[in-house]
């Protein structure tokens, strides 16, 4: 199932990508601000050989590279002991006023690890799709589901899922702008 599951997930980031590629952003959200994320849920739910929950807060920029990507930096952490920093980009694509499907790419930082699960490399890549509601201040309440692998740099490539309850909130919301 794990296979599965991870083959399914970079499908979809594949495809959401690619469409990004066709679909330009309405110009009603090209002015989408930078957004501190702030996120909670459980971490390795698939393989079940270390659950925990994991949680993670995110800086979204809202400059875009090449008018498509948007940088981010991420710090998480587990309750079992593993801990990801990282930087990478991701696509926002809007559907309609309210959705925004957010297929994102990071390399990071790993530490942590124990005899259940050590995902056995210091470099992990994490591949996410978030799926998120837009409310009126453009703060966003979404779910994402991610997979890191360290792409078999190191003796083994165990990889892992996390699912992650997501608030965006606008970096000018919280300067009170």
């Amino acid at each position: 199932m794990h296979t599965r599951t991870t083959a399914g997930l970079l499908a979809v980031s594949a495809l959401t990508f690619v469409l990004s590629l066709f679909a330009p952003a309405p110009e009603a959200h090209a002015d989408d601000p930078a957004f501190l994320s702030i996120g909670a849920g459980t971490f390795d739910w698939n393989r079940r050989k270390d659950e925990g929950a994991e949680f993670r807060m995110e800086y979204r920029s809202n400059y875009k590279i090449g008018g498509i990507f948007k940088p981010f930096v991420a710090v998480a952490g587990t309750t079992t002991g593993n801990y990801f920093a990282g930087a990478g980009v991701l696509v926002d694509l809007y559907v309609g006023k309210r959705f925004v499907i957010t297929p994102s790419f990071a390399p990071h930082y790993y530490t942590g690890g124990n005899k259940k699960l050590d995902l056995d490399y210091p470099l992990e890549f994490r591949s996410q799709i978030e799926f998120a509601y837009r409310f009126d201040n453009r703060s966003r309440l979404g779910v994402a589901v991610s997979h890191y692998s360290n792409a078999s740099l190191g003796k083994t490539n165990p990889g892992t899922e996390a699912a992650t309850l997501y608030y965006s909130v606008p970096i000018d919301t919280l300067l009170g702008n």
